[in-house]
């Protein structure tokens, strides 16, 4: 936190901002007090690499090599992914993995290779491992996706965790993406992004790293073929990639190097071959399905820090009934608390908040609670007291309770690690529920402590549980969101079992998406802020959490209408649909900002209201398959190097290709399409991909444009399932799947796929089932043929 950020906390807390204030720089120097008494410094180092093998043990699905000074366990797995480690290693335990990891594939297995390496063949890949330990990984054909060079580890002479570095190569033309949430995506230019969940604290754009989601998952992107890469460790670290350039015929090629460093934990890594969906297909097979959130979470969302009472949460509400606009969802910040405190509520300011919650839901809106870990450590506070007698705050190398600075004032933080103090959190939410809350908001869980200079989080030498091992901050850092997630998602199973939970959190690691999905912090007001919100939606769901969105309009300002209206037009296709904003910006209600965005937001919002079926059944389709709603244009065409490029469109599921306005005074942008013929959804004319064409977006709209042969589920006027088909080229098919809403809870819904085909001026659709073809049990609406 620097200067001005300090000022801001200071403000917000009113007539205690000075008092505030002076507790960040208490807690500034208690935090740099703990560390240098229990983090000495590591003094000399000893140097490390593998040396040169010396044997091999094979086992199931691979097998253990033997070098100088160190062994490598590498392992197929059941689900096509490969698994090394070095130093005896193994894929357990590992807070990304979902239960425990696959059954070794047994078909694959560890033979000798020339000139004194190994390998080991697979399916879907070999890999090679020379003998002095570098690893190759190659397509079923023979081409290198990644070499990874022999790591090197830094040992501390007094002993501790050494840090280690990996450096790897990829081929020429292979582009970076993922790394969590990353503002300056979603391809990742030449450059070092560092591994520690951070909050800025203050309202970010493209140009800042690290934020609030940080993991060591690479998608790497090639003419040869596609690969995901993931080191677990959950230590800070720092990736520094560099782009390879092309001979331009010379045949010199320079490889594109990516090189990894960690300040601890162990060198462990998955890697995944294969087309886009395989790769994270195989993905989701290790860390998880992606929670499905309620139907409702699939529309549209309103927040504010500062709606203040219950009064005003009212008013804007009636605000939006009044002019008919669909609206799902309102959030209440922290100002709904008392005193800033965890799981209160300001009785004087919203006296009746049940009563609240129930008019609401009686129209079909839902009402969602911020949630802090922190709690204020004042005796008296009923969370502080419950948890100081279980014991559940994270201590210091002394046994000392840490005590840090957030919105409530001294805060203690409760230790995620720990499986009793998620059980014991998880019971907390039963208040929430008796309130009327329907879904919940985690924030400043990075976890931030605010300080005056230094880290805005808790003492590297914080001591954790994490699951009975024993370990501190250096280690659990990363992951302390993940499990405060998994603590209020398992809660919520057992508190509400009937129905599905939501829960979003502002950080999170690999894996996250088995306990919700997550939005982009405080992202900065401007244009700058509208496209990184692309971004940071893209490298997420090709990290495997497919449910995120920003801030819609920016955090911290008051975006113009303009700005304003190409941010919500690019919202209404993004999977978490919310507008919010601070405590000093600007309104974020539609009818602030004239009567013609007004309108144009009309259209917006009902057209996200009839495509809440399509993203239903994308929802679905994420949790069977990994597969994130937004995908870059690449998905379905890697090798296409025009796509590999493209950064301000994306594809809405197979169906649709979204064409978002990024910058001020536009009224016609070029949108690179896909092979393939494509409909502007507006006009209903159609271009023939692949290449660039040029269409109009008039403020009232951005274009967005169909696939030829698509089925998309819609809500028809009457509020039913329809099939909106787009013609198929003459002489080609289509088709899709759809699921139909079996409601919030858990009951399996049906998969209707569908096929499509070309009749002359007609169009035929049919639906596949076990019993062969049958006709379609929802109204269709043919579009995109020609004029007779």
């Amino acid at each position: 936190m620097d200067g001005r950020d300090l000022v801001r906390s200071v403000k917000a807390v009113g007539s205690a901002g000075v008092a505030q204030g002076l507790r960040t720089v208490r807690a500034a120097w208690r935090r740099r007090r703990a560390d240098a008494a229990a983090l000495p410094s590591r003094g000399a180092e000893r140097a490390r690499v593998p040396g040169s093998v010396q044997g091999a043990e094979p086992g199931p699905g691979g097998g253990v090599l033997r070098f100088d000074r160190s062994e490598l366990r590498i392992v197929v797995a059941g689900n096509g992914a490969v698994f090394w480690g070095w130093d005896g290693a193994g894929p357990e335990p590992s807070y990304a993995l979902a239960g425990r990891c696959p059954e070794p594939d047994p078909r694959a297995l560890l033979e000798p290779d020339k000139d004194g390496g190994w390998r080991v063949v697979s399916e879907r890949m070999t890999v090679v491992v020379s003998r002095h330990g570098a690893i190759e990984v190659r397509t079923p054909g023979g081409v290198t996706l990644r070499r990874d060079q022999p790591p090197r580890w830094w040992e501390p002479a007094g002993g501790g965790p050494a840090r280690w570095m990996q450096r790897s190569q990829v081929p020429a033309d292979a582009r970076f993406f993922g790394l969590g949430g990353r503002a300056s995506g979603p391809r990742l230019r030449d450059g070092t992004y560092r591994l520690w969940n951070t909050d800025p604290g203050r309202a970010f754009g493209p140009g800042d790293d690290p934020l609030y989601i940080t993991m060591p998952v690479q998608m790497v992107v090639a003419d040869a073929g596609t690969h995901l890469v993931f080191h677990d460790t959950t230590w800070d670290g720092t990736v520094k990639l560099r782009e390879g350039e092309e001979g331009a015929g010379s045949g010199h090629d320079r490889a594109g190097t990516s090189e990894l460093r960690a300040d601890g934990g162990p060198l462990r890594c998955w890697v995944m071959v294969g087309t886009p969906a395989r790769v994270l297909l195989a993905w989701a097979s290790l860390t998880g399905a992606a929670a499905v959130p309620p139907a409702w979470a699939l529309g549209y969302q309103h927040a504010r820090w500062g709606f203040g009472t219950e009064q005003e949460v009212r008013r804007v509400v009636a605000g939006y009934q009044e002019r008919g606009l669909p609206l799902d969802a309102v959030h209440l910040d922290i100002d709904h608390y008392d005193e800033h405190q965890v799981f209160t509520v300001d009785e004087d300011r919203f006296p009746k908040l049940p009563q609240l919650a129930e008019d609401l839901r009686a129209d079909g809106i839902r009402l969602v609670s911020i949630v802090d870990p922190a709690v204020r450590a004042a005796p008296g506070n009923a969370v502080y007291d419950a948890g100081t007698a279980e014991d559940a705050f994270v201590r210091d190398a002394s046994g000392r309770v840490v005590r840090g600075v957030v919105w409530p004032g001294e805060a203690v933080f409760p230790d995620f690690t720990h499986a009793r103090v998620r059980e014991w959190w998880g019971e907390l939410y039963k208040e929430r529920l008796t309130r009327g809350f329907a879904g919940f908001w985690h924030d400043m869980n990075e976890p931030t402590s605010f300080a005056a200079f230094g880290e805005s989080t808790l003492p590297r030498s914080a001591r954790h549980v994490l699951e009975g091992r024993g370990g501190d901050h250096r280690e659990a850092h990363n992951v302390y969101a993940l499990c405060m997630a998994r603590a209020a998602y398992e809660a919520l199973r057992t508190l509400e079992p009937d129905q599905r939970p939501f829960v979003f959190s502002r950080s999170g690691w690999a894996g996250m998406q088995r306990y919700g999905g997550t939005w982009s912090g405080d992202v900065a007001t401007g244009w700058p802020g509208l496209r990184a919100s692309l971004a940071l939606v893209l490298g997420l769901g090709l990290c495997g959490v497919p449910y995120s969105g920003p801030d819609v309009g920016g955090f911290d300002g008051s975006p113009s209408p303009e700005l304003y209206l190409r941010w919500f037009q690019l919202g209404a296709y993004l999977p978490l649909f919310r507008t919010h904003a601070s405590l000093r910006a600007g309104r974020r209600e539609p009818w602030e900002f004239g009567a013609e965005v007004l309108e144009h937001a009309r259209v917006v919002l009902l057209e996200r209201r009839r495509l809440l079926p399509y993203f239903v059944t994308l929802a679905q389709l994420a949790r069977r398959t990994g597969a994130p709603y937004v995908r870059p244009l690449w998905w379905s065409a890697p090798e296409e190097r025009a796509l590999r490029d493209c950064e301000d469109a994306f594809l809405l599921g197979d169906c649709l290709l979204v064409a978002p306005v990024l910058a001020p005074g536009t009224d016609r942008r070029a949108v690179q399409l896909p092979r393939g013929r494509w409909y502007d959804t507006a006009t209903e004319r159609a271009y023939e991909g692949p290449g660039q064409v040029l269409v109009e977006a008039p403020l009232s709209r951005i274009p967005v444009f169909a696939r030829a042969g698509a089925v998309i589920p819609v809500r028809g006027p009457e509020g039913d399932l329809e099939l909106e088909v787009w013609a198929p080229a003459p002489g080609r098919f289509g088709g899709g799947l759809v699921v139909a809403d079996a409601g919030d809870g858990w009951d399996e819904p049906e998969f209707e796929r569908y096929v499509v085909r070309r009749e002359g001026r007609s169009v035929v659709v049919e639906r596949e089932g076990e019993d062969g073809v049958s006709e379609p049990p929802h109204p269709v609406r043919v579009r995109g043929l020609e004029p007779a």
